[in-house]
């Protein structure tokens, strides 16, 4: 008997697609990305960017939080017209809320990427943390692009597209 409790306990941590239930579960990607963000911080703070690893590390950073707030905004947000976004939200409160709803991906974007404006105009663009900063304000700019693009243009045989 206790070897079908135990199954039926592993049965019922899977969804129906197969796949396990669970915080980590659900959240294993962005944990990840995190994580490898936190590794090139670390990797850069230690490092001298004027040699190629040092330069690599600063421009990881940069490239590794793209990929940080892509998978979290996409995960989280909503643009309208993105197939890159996840589904809207069924009810909407009012005309302004709809507006912030239906661009809240792109709001997101240029909002922070504001932040990052505001820090890289600030800094130092030769000092070892304005490297990044400039870097990361090319990445922001290179994500809302992508987003705005989606939104109207296709590209042939992307799975994005066919729908």
């Amino acid at each position: 008997m206790p070897a079908e409790n135990s199954d039926t306990g592993q049965k019922a941590k899977k969804r129906k697609s197969g796949r396990k239930s669970g915080f980590l579960a659900h959240h294993s990607l962005s944990i990840a990305c995190v994580a490898v963000l936190i590794l090139w911080i670390v990797l850069y703070t230690v490092s001298d960017p004027r040699t190629h690893w040092g330069s690599f590390f600063g421009n990881a950073i940069a490239d590794w939080s793209g990929v940080v707030v892509t998978v979290l905004a996409t995960k989280y947000l909503y643009e309208r017209g993105s197939s890159e976004s996840r589904k809207p939200p069924l009810n909407f409160r009012g005309p302004v809320w709809e507006l912030i709803t239906n661009h809240s991906l792109t709001l997101f974007l240029l909002l922070t990427g504001a932040c990052w404006v505001a820090v890289y105009k600030h800094a130092d663009p030769d000092s070892k943390w304005g490297q990044v900063a400039g870097n990361i304000v090319s990445e922001w700019t290179q994500i809302l692009a992508l987003v705005i693009l989606t939104k109207r243009l296709i590209e042939t045989h992307s799975k994005e597209s066919e729908k």
